[in-house]
Order: structure tokens, then sequence, then C-alpha cells
């Protein structure tokens, strides 16, 4: 298996990849904490720095980037301030954001996270502000998504939607998806947070165990239930294989005609931070699939990626050596 994982990564670097979904500018504020304020009982923090980096699709794309594929970033952004700060990073990773739409009439998703701290310790989040743009409108705006996923599905070789319910993954989008990607054959994974039912008959899904839970509205108690639980969805979704994420658990592979396959966890059981770890299971498994993999193999290279993507602080991302590497020394 090490042997096929990574030749598998080795083919990383001719692949492109079109995601399209929310473009969200992460935020992260670092402050000392200097006193507690006499207004009220709360901690006053002096400012130490704040650093943007790409989060919801955005984050997707950096990812496939730094696997070393060709990514390409199909979204909207507005014009201020998060919105120059966000295409600025991704351009800097080496994304293709030409086919982002740049408009004033939304304003770019944004979610701050704020970090504290005494002067000689780790910094902690404490609290994290979200301003959600409004939804992109529009007969025009819808339009150009289309034009412009038409254009970019023609050099892809796969296709990921991200969606965080932000709305650019809407029912006009995806009708221009399918059409575009049914005409070529192109594998399409899906990333969706609250909407997983409404992308049907796509190639696979990566929802974490929460989120099966929600969709399916039951509680999953144990890996018999799980099991059960992902051959339903499967089922539903029209999928040819559904990769649930469990955390400190591992994964579960559901394929079409084929027992579940559990995967133990790659790494450390206690994660550093799991902030934007979706993005980098769903970029590596996108790639080895594109790549030729069975979904057995592609499983596997994710769960690797997630290992190691769970160590970082923030919103992270893997690079194809340090893939490489977690595959060197697995057993």
């Amino acid at each position: 298996m090490r042997e096929r994982l990574t030749n598998l990564v080795r083919e990383f670097a001719k692949r492109r990849v079109l995601v399209v979904g929310d473009l969200v500018a992460d935020q992260f504020l670092y402050g000392e904490i200097s006193r507690v304020s006499r207004e009220a009982p709360v901690l006053i923090l002096r400012h130490e720095r704040t650093e943007t980096v790409p989060g919801g699709a955005a984050n997707c794309a950096v990812n496939l980037a730094s696997l070393g594929a060709q990514a390409t970033v199909i979204g909207v952004v507005g014009a201020d301030a998060a919105g120059d700060a966000l295409l600025g990073r991704l351009r800097a990773a080496g994304v293709d954001c030409e086919m982002v739409v740049r408009t004033p009439e939304v304003s770019t998703t944004t979610k701050v996270r704020v970090l504290a701290g005494q002067a000689h310790s780790m910094r902690q989040q404490v609290i994290r502000v979200d301003y959600e743009g409004e939804p992109p409108s529009g007969a025009q705006l819808k339009s150009e998504l289309g034009a412009r996923l038409h254009e970019a599905a023609t050099r892809a070789d796969a296709i990921i939607i991200s969606d965080y319910n932000y709305g650019v993954a809407g029912a006009e989008t995806v009708a221009a998806l399918r059409e575009a990607a049914g005409r070529r054959g192109l594998p399409v994974l899906v990333d969706s947070r609250f909407r997983l039912l409404e992308f049907t008959n796509f190639t696979s899904a990566t929802p974490n165990e929460d989120e099966v839970e929600q969709v399916l509205r039951r509680r999953l108690t144990d890996a018999a239930t799980l099991e059960a639980a992902a051959v339903e969805l499967r089922e539903r979704l029209g999928h040819r294989a559904l990769l649930i994420t469990r955390g400190s658990q591992g994964m579960l592979l559901l394929e079409e005609g084929a027992p579940p396959r559990h995967l133990a966890p790659v790494g450390s059981r206690e994660a550093v931070d799991v902030t934007g770890a979706g993005d980098t299971v769903i970029a590596a498994y996108t790639l080895a699939l594109a790549s030729g993999a069975t979904y057995a193999d592609a499983a596997n290279l994710a769960n690797h990626a997630g290992g190691i993507v769970v160590m970082k602080r923030g919103t992270a991302s893997v690079e194809a050596r340090e893939l490489l590497s977690s595959i060197a020394e697995s057993s």
C-alpha cells in the first residue's frame, strides 16, 4: 500500500482541480491579556497582530495547491479589504483566482477568531465573530458564475463543491456544474455543511459524523448504527462512495457494492486544532481519485492528510512532502 500511495502523491502535480463554493476570510486576532476592564468583568487585550488566511472553499483550494495540484477556485468576494486580503493570500499560495467574481454587491464573509494569552503563554481562542455576507443574488451574477464554471470545467480533472451555506452553490450553479461535469465525465466531490441531501448523484461526499447525525436526524451511538446510517445516506445521495470523518476515531468508507471499511486514525488521537481539517481531507481524497486511485486508497491518503493537518494551529494546509513522509512512516 505504501508504494501505491506514494505513487499517487507523485501524480498530484499533473492534476487540475476546480473548487466551487463559498470563499471565507479567516482572520486571527492575537492579543496579550493586560488587565480586567473597569467597564465590565471582561479581559482587556493588548493587540499584537491580525492575520487573514483563506477559509472555506478558499482553504480547500490552498490545500490542493500545497499538495502540488493546479487549483482553480470559483466563488464570490466583495470589493472590500477582506476580499483584497483573501485574494492576495490565494494568489500567493499559487491558486488561480481568475474565475472569482468580485462585486460591491456583497461583503466578503469573514470569521474573526480572537486568541488571547498571558505574555509568555500560548494564545487560545476565546471568541469568534462572524461577518456573514449576503448570498449572491441577481440573475446577472448567477449567470456569470455559471459561465465561469463551464469555462473552468473544460480544463479540470475533477470538481469539488465546497458548500458552507453562504449561497454560491445554489440551484443554478449546481445545475451548471452537473451539465459541465457530465459532459466530460468528471468526478465531483461534495463537502456541504448543512445541505448535503441537495447534492445528489455525484461521485462522493466527505461529511463528518456530526453532520451525518444532523442529516439523518438521529444519534449514532455505536459502530453498527453508524454503518447502517452510512449505507442509508449513500443510497439517498446516489453517490458511489461516502467517506465519513470521525475525529479521533478515524474514518469510515462506504463504497457501493463493498462492505464498510473502518480506517484507524493516523498519528496522535489528541488533535491540536481541527479548524479546516475537512478541507484538507476532501482535497487529498479528490486528488487521489483524479489520479486513478481506488476509493480505499483515496480514503487512506485522505486519512494521512487529515492526521497531519489537525496537529497544526489555525486554518492550515498539508504539503506533498509531509504526506509522503507520513506514508513512509506508516506501518
